[in-house]
Formats: C-alpha cells, sequence, structure tokens
C-alpha cells in the first residue's frame, strides 16, 4: 500500500482487513504502535536468523501484532486485564472470518502473552516476536537497527507519544474497573504508580490462615 511507503507489511486480504479493523477501533498512537511492533519484530526475528513465510507465519504475526493493544479500545474493554480482553477479541473477529480454531489461538497466545516475555520468547515465533517488537517499540533495546531506519518508520508512523498515551489507556480502564489491574500485574502496577495506592503485602494477600498463630 503506497501509504506505508514500501515498508515490509505482509498484505493480503485478511491482512488489510485486520489493519483496517485496528484502525477503526484504536487511538492513533496505539494503532502505529502496534503496526511498528510488527516492523520491529520482523527485524528482531531477522537478526535470529528467522525468515518469514519459512520459519513462522507472518500473517499471523503480522494480525496478532496489529491487534495486540485492542484491549484498549472501547469494544475491547471487558472485565479482564487488557491484554486478556484483546486476545478474546482478536479471536473472536478472527473465527467471523472463518480462521481455523488452532491458527486463531496462536493469535490468541501472542496476545494474552505479550506482557509476559519470560514466557511469551520461549513459544513459536509468531507469539515471541509480538512480545520482543512491542518491547522494542517502547524502548529500543535489542539489535541495532540499520542506519535511518527508524527514522522512515516514524515518519510513516508517527510516535504520538505512544508511551504517555498507552499508559494513560491502562490507568484509565483501571481506574474505572480496577479488577482489571491486580497486583503484582503490570497493569496494576501501572495503576499503582498513577495513584499512589497500596499494595497488599505478601501476608495480606495469602488465604487459608497460613500466616495465623
Amino acid at each position: 500500500m503506497d501509504a506505508y511507503d514500501g515498508l515490509p507489511f505482509p498484505w493480503s486480504g485478511l491482512t488489510l482487513d485486520a489493519m483496517r479493523y485496528a484502525r477503526s477501533i484504536e487511538e492513533p498512537a496505539i494503532f502505529n504502535h502496534s503496526m511498528r511492533t510488527y516492523l520491529y519484530g520482523r527485524f528482531i526475528g531477522e537478526s535470529q536468523g528467522l525468515q518469514p513465510g519459512r520459519d513462522y507465519d507472518d500473517e499471523l504475526l503480522f494480525i496478532a501484532c496489529v491487534l495486540h493493544d485492542a484491549g484498549l479500545s472501547e469494544p475491547g474493554n471487558g472485565d479482564q486485564r487488557f491484554d486478556i480482553d484483546g486476545a478474546d477479541l482478536a479471536a473472536s473477529w478472527l473465527a467471523e472470518r472463518g480462521m481455523p480454531s488452532e491458527e486463531a489461538m496462536i493469535v490468541w497466545d501472542a496476545i494474552a502473552l505479550h506482557l509476559i516475555p519470560e514466557v511469551a520468547k520461549r513459544k513459536r515465533p509468531e507469539i515471541a516476536l509480538v512480545t520482543a517488537g512491542a518491547g522494542y517499540d517502547l524502548r529500543a533495546d535489542g539489535p541495532a537497527l540499520p542506519d535511518g531506519y527508524a527514522e522512515r518508520i516514524h515518519e510513516v508512523l508517527p510516535r504520538l507519544r505512544a508511551a504517555v498515551v498507552l499508559h494513560d489507556a491502562v490507568v484509565a480502564q483501571a481506574v474505572d474497573k480496577p479488577h482489571k489491574a491486580p497486583p503484582f500485574s503490570i497493569p496494576g502496577e501501572m495503576l499503582r504508580q498513577a495513584t499512589g495506592q497500596a499494595w497488599p503485602t505478601w501476608r495480606e494477600f495469602a488465604g487459608w490462615g497460613d500466616y495465623d498463630a
């Protein structure tokens, strides 16, 4: 597509639909972050010797990347952590389009695990590279990009203060529905930092009277 200046997106009927769907429900900063997540995830994969179409399903990777923050949209805002809500929304959207359940589950896992890099990186590339790409877009910690590549990406997909917008979206959901940000989770820590609320200690958290005299 001309709008994306020849960047290596795997365009197909389904990936175009996924891109348009994400763009229709997400704030521009979150949508751009999701698109960059694919580019950085693919780049990190190539730095590890992984090639799209040979080592992983490029279409599934793109769909998982572009929908990985769908839980921060209005239709994705359910009663679970935003990563789980987003995974459920993506899987439902894919099921409506006839994707086999085993393929949709790869996308579900990639989105649901993207806040748990220690687990995601040990999974198949379609899952691991979503987490890697999302993390790289927030903090460029990893292999060095080719000269001028980040500038080219940011020209086509401006940052629009992505880290700020993502933070505020997570916190806004959690203020409205505190159960979406449980203690010891990343959304919970973001809420704690934003509001100053105290988390329970381990002793307060534990049940069954284990700490009773």
